[in-house]
Parts: C-alpha cells; structure tokens; sequence
C-alpha cells in the first residue's frame, strides 16, 4: 500500500499547487467521497479539526458551504466551494474562498480542478489549484497547506479503506 503515488508541488511560476494522490479504492467510491456531503464531512479537515457542511448542492452552479469545526465544537473557518464545471467520475472545478458565517466570501479565492481516473482498481487523483497572485499562494502555503491537506488525504485513505469492505 506505501507503493501508492503521492506528489505534491509548487509552481510559482502558474501560481498554482498540483497534487497527485492515488487511493486503493475504486472510481465510484473515491469520487463519491469528493462530492457527497455525507462522506466529504467525514474527512475533508486535518485531524482533529472535522468538516460541517451547511449546505451543498454538487451541480455546475451550485455551492458547498462548511466550516472547520474545532475538537472544542468551534466552527473557526466557513468556506465557499462554488462548483464551475461536471463531468461525471472525470472532472470537477470549484472556485474556492473563505467566507463568513453568513457567507460572504473573504476575496481572493483560487480554483481547483479535480481529475479522477482508474486503473486496475487504483484510483489516481490529480488536483490543479490556481490561485489569482503567487502572494496568495504563497500565504496558503505558509499557513501550512500542505501538511493540512496531506493529513485531509491521510483521513480520505483510512476512510476508504473502511468503506470499501
């Protein structure tokens, strides 16, 4: 299972972070985990923080609205996932931004773009995250991106392992 790719990096020069990260799990059951709220709250935060969708509404237009919610029962960042583009268990683009908790976004915010494919059982995931400036993108980095999205992906993987039996 160590075997399983995972990349993660920075391109200054796009503004953008690109993340590959493959799941021993199949198709269906990785891109349902991305865009059903029922399983994204169940690991889209860092351990200990949880995921609380307020609302979501996976179709080209529609929205995700949550927050990170601390082991205390805080919720300390809501956030705005604002779905651009569909292709069924192949792509999907957000737009996404911190807001408040009446949902007003905090400007600027980056897009994302989803890749979902399967071989031979494994699912890879390639993620594109543009972001407006490289201040930005930086910013998010600095605030300790990688390892918050690294430990979110570690959650995904234990939580299709058990899914999947």
């Amino acid at each position: 299972m160590n075997n399983l790719q995972f990349d993660f990096t920075v391109d200054k020069s796009a503004n953008s972070v690109l993340i590959t990260r493959e799941f021993d799990a199949k198709l269906s059951l990785v891109w349902d985990a991305f865009t059903k709220q029922e399983i994204l709250d169940q690991w889209w935060a860092p351990k200990p923080f949880t995921s609380k969708t307020k609302h979501m509404d996976f179709k080209v237009g529609g929205r995700r609205f949550y927050a990170m919610v601390s082991p205390e029962g805080q919720e300390v960042g809501w956030q705005i996932q604002d779905y651009t583009s569909i292709s069924p268990k192949i792509n999907f683009k957000f737009f996404s931004v911190f807001a408040d908790k009446d949902e007003n976004p905090h400007l600027p915010g980056s897009n994302w773009d989803l890749n979902f494919i399967e071989r031979d059982g494994i699912t890879k995931v390639s993620i594109t995250i543009y972001n407006e400036s490289l201040e930005r993108m930086e910013k998010m980095i600095e605030l300790g991106f990688k390892e918050g999205f690294t430990m979110t992906l570690n959650e995904l993987d234990n939580l299709l392992s058990t899914l999947k039996r």
